[in-house]
């Protein structure tokens, strides 16, 4: 049975706090603006106390200052990855040719078109609901979305010329993905958040391919968490790369960098 509808905006952020959401004045002025009857404004209350994500009630994300649509089950774009857009962007040079894997809805590559401005912009999905949802978000901006696994849906005249490579694949270890919140663990796709034992089962696969696909000078950009990043260093060593770290206390964001050497 719904919960009764709040008759005011302190009872709002009330139910919201309550509730758990540590930002509950700012989500209640989302939810207000989002509803246009009281009805709607107690049903996106009462979907959210029950733990559905804001982004999903809303139907979008804010993500480096641009509004990402974010459809149910898709991964939703952390503010930490905003790191490894500013990374990406310091990296690469004029109108390069930009590959985003495991793009979820696009989030990356929408802010990556708006930064760099592209030759080429494509990105890659394996699960078609993210892909679907890119394709929204990056209509208009001269990018290309295929869905399938990493590497394997690109147009194979690109293998050898991409300057930028740029990957926020799984990383969370597949015995800590009980232990995420369960906003992101009951209704986020499984597929986008399990990385494997160590969590590097994905980025290892990127790390032995990427070089193939790059460009002489350049370069792959990837997110990890900080305690991650010295084995995939290591990997991508082993690949013929050359690796390096950038962390952001602010952000909490870590990534890793890897040239492919001229």
């Amino acid at each position: 049975m719904a919960s009764p509808f709040p008759t005011d905006r302190a009872a709002l952020v009330g139910r919201l706090r309550a509730a758990g959401c540590v930002y509950a004045e700012d989500e209640a002025e989302l939810l207000l603006a989002a509803a246009d009857t009281p009805a709607a404004l107690a049903d996106l209350t009462d979907r959210r106390v029950a733990g559905e994500p804001l982004e999903y009630l809303l139907g979008w994300a804010e993500f480096c200052g641009l509004r990402i649509a974010v459809d149910a089950g898709v991964f939703v774009p952390r503010g930490r990855t905003a790191l490894l857009v500013e990374v990406a962007a310091e990296l690469t040079g004029p109108a390069p040719a930009v590959a985003d894997l495991c793009c979820g809805s696009g989030a990356t590559t929408v802010a990556l078109a708006h930064r760099l401005a592209p030759r080429w912009l494509a990105a890659a999905d394996i699960d078609p609901a993210a892909v679907a949802c890119a394709r929204r978000n990056l209509a208009g901006l001269n990018a290309e979305v295929y869905e399938g696994d990493l590497f394997t849906p690109l147009p194979r005249q690109w293998r050898g010329r991409l300057d930028l490579v740029v990957a926020n694949a799984p990383y969370v270890p597949t015995d800590a993905v009980a232990l995420m919140p369960p906003e992101a663990r009951l209704h986020e796709a499984p597929v986008a958040l399990d990385g494997g034992p160590d969590g590097l089962t994905v980025l290892r696969r990127v790390a032995a391919t990427a070089g193939d696909w790059l460009a002489p000078g350049g370069h792959l950009v990837v997110e990890v968490s900080v305690g991650q990043a010295e084995a995939l260093c290591a990997a991508l060593s082993a690949a013929g790369l050359v690796p390096g770290v950038r962390h952001d206390d602010d952000l909490d964001g870590t990534a890793v960098t890897a040239r492919r050497p001229d």
